[in-house]
Formats: C-alpha cells, structure tokens, sequence
C-alpha cells in the first residue's frame, strides 16, 4: 500500500515541515497535527526483501523501490510516499525523531561548515559544487543495557624517603576489589547495511528527549529506509561499543595507586530492552576535484561528519607555523636561562 497524503483543502501534496512539526500543505498553508493521525501498522502484511514496484496515487507513474526503501519520492511528479507495509508489522519503528533542521537550514551549515576547514583546499571552502542533498530516516536499534562486573586487582602504593646518607623506596601492596552494576539507556547502533557505521557512530549524540511517537507522516517528502539487520544480529556490536566506556569507569574506582595490575576481570552485559527507530540524517553529495565526497549531518543538530580533501600547501604553512612559534618559545627560555643567541 502506498500512502500519500494530499490537502483537504485544495488538493495538493503535504508533507512534513521541520519548522512547525506539522502535516503542511505548501499551497494553501494548511497544517495538521501529526500526533492525531490514528494508524495500525501492527496488522498489515509484510513484503519480501525484493525491489517492487508501485504506483504514485498523486500522477499514476510506476516506482521501482530497492528493498530496504520505506519512503521516497516520486521521480516525476516529486510526491512524497510511503510504503506502508515496509513499516509495518516487525518492521514498524517504535519512535521516530522528526527532522527540525530544513533543507535550506542543512545547505547552509553545510556551506558554513566548509568555510571553516582550515586545512581544506579554497576551491572546496567555497562550498558551491554541492552535487546534491537528501534528508534520510536511518534506523537504528536503542539498546537499554546493564553490566555487572566483579573486578580483583593488586594495587601498589610506592614511597621514596631519605634517611642520613641513604634514600629509601617503600612498596605497600593491596587486594582491590570491585563489584560494580552499571545501566547504559538508549545507546544507538544503525541497522542499515548502507551507511558508513563510523559515520553514523559520530553523528551522535541524537537529543532522546524529542522521540516521538512513530506516525508515517514524519515522513513524507523524505526518503526512509527499513532496518536490514535486527536487534540480536547489532548486539555484539553495542557490546563493543560500551566496552571502553566500562574500561574506563573500572578505572575511576580504583584511584590513588602508584599502580594497578588486574588479576581477574568478569564482565557481564545483558540486553534490558531494545526499541528500533528512525533518526534524521542529511546526506550531502559534493563534487570536488573530480570525486564524489559523501558527508553526513544529524537532522536535529546540525553537526556534520565526513572526510574533506585536504590542502598540502596549507598542512605544510600550518606545520610550519608550529615550528617557528616553538623555535622562538625556545629561543625566549633559552635568553631567559642565560643561553646565547642560536
């Protein structure tokens, strides 16, 4: 089934306005609350993972869908749909955090952001071989997880005193153990099989707070991708993805040695929850010295993440910079101890 929402009062296509938070209808202003749409997307059948075609209810073209589209537009008349049966059922997300950054908003950061590489290349600060732009719902799983670990080390506290002609080392050795429970909530790892995980990774932090409820019309006018791996298939991942964060606080607790030695470390994660949902994602295609750089930037945000080119000219004045500042420091500590001129 392909839902598309068109204007009660006049007609034409609605879709999703970042600034309001409504159903929007760009011809005669008219907005409704998304919140009030009643929608059962528990009961309707699910679809093979094959692309498909269907037909746009806005001009009658045909849409070829890859298998992992959830939401798109329409190529010809430019309509936005989406594909119901694609979010429905185990495929229905639980939450959903709308988009508050529009399109122009996006161009602009973006072009912002270029403007600031200062280690980039001038042709691409300019910011204007923008090939494309594409807000994008990506799924994501949100783990709620708790970790129990039982921690045995030995710890060394180590004193060096002189006494008369001799000077002295003292090594005071002790048993430390912890017994430590920990709960992580809502660590995000993305189920799309296209995107770069390490970009994903660093879009973060989404803001939790603004989850809403998942309504369709969230989505119309972007495009939405359906997760192509499901909760048990991510978790060895978000394990690995907290495991430093564990590490680390391990470590706050044992403080005020000169050293530490773990003897035995059991760690223990178990999945509380999981919920699956779309975060918000502008994809941005720019054209620069004849590739295609791929940056991505979090909907709510505004932060951006990708790799741009870099200038060698401007690395080497940047480098060369560092090395006179240092070389004068040194000249200055050296004049200052009494040193002669180098």
């Amino acid at each position: 089934m392909v839902i598309h929402y068109k204007c009660p009062n006049c007609g034409d296509d609605m879709g999703f306005d970042s600034d309001s938070g409504m159903l929007t209808c760009q011809s005669c202003g008219r907005e409704d609350h998304i919140e009030e749409f009643a929608e059962d997307l528990n009961t309707a059948v699910l679809t093979d993972d094959e692309a498909k075609e269907y037909h746009c209810e806005n001009c009658g073209a045909m849409l070829i869908t890859e298998a992992e589209t959830a939401a798109t537009t329409c190529s010809f008349c430019g309509a936005g749909v989406v594909l119901q049966e694609r979010l429905s059922g185990a495929l229905a997300p639980a939450k959903v955090i709308p988009f508050t950054i529009s399109k122009e908003e996006a161009m602009q950061a973006f072009k912002k952001w270029c403007r600031n590489g200062r280690l980039t290349p001038k042709g691409f600060m300019t910011a204007d071989r923008i090939k494309g732009i594409t807000g994008m719902y990506v799924p994501f799983w949100l783990y709620d997880l708790n970790t129990k670990a039982k921690v045995e080390a030995i710890a060394t506290k180590v004193r060096t005193y002189t006494s008369g002609d001799y000077e002295y080392t003292e090594t005071k050795y002790f048993d430390v153990y912890r017994d430590i429970d920990l709960s992580y909530l809502k660590v995000p790892v993305d189920a799309s099989e296209k995107m770069d995980d390490k970009i994903m990774d660093k879009l973060e932090p989404y803001p939790y707070d603004q989850l809403k409820d998942f309504k369709t019309p969230y989505l119309a006018g972007y495009i939405a991708e359906k997760y192509n791996f499901d909760d048990k298939e991510l978790y060895p991942r978000v394990e690995a993805k907290i495991q430093k964060f564990i590490d680390t606080y391990i470590s706050s607790t044992i403080t005020g040695y000169s050293s530490v030695s773990y003897n035995h470390k059991h760690i223990n994660t178990k999945k509380v929850r999981s919920n699956y949902v779309l975060l918000p994602v502008w994809m941005v295609y720019y054209d620069y010295d004849k590739a295609e750089h791929t940056f991505a930037m979090n909907g709510q945000t505004g932060k951006v993440v990708g790799k741009p080119p870099i200038s060698v000219s401007r690395v080497a004045a940047w480098f060369g910079g560092i090395a006179g500042t240092s070389f004068v420091t040194l000249k200055l500590i050296s004049i200052a101890m009494g040193g002669g001129l180098w």
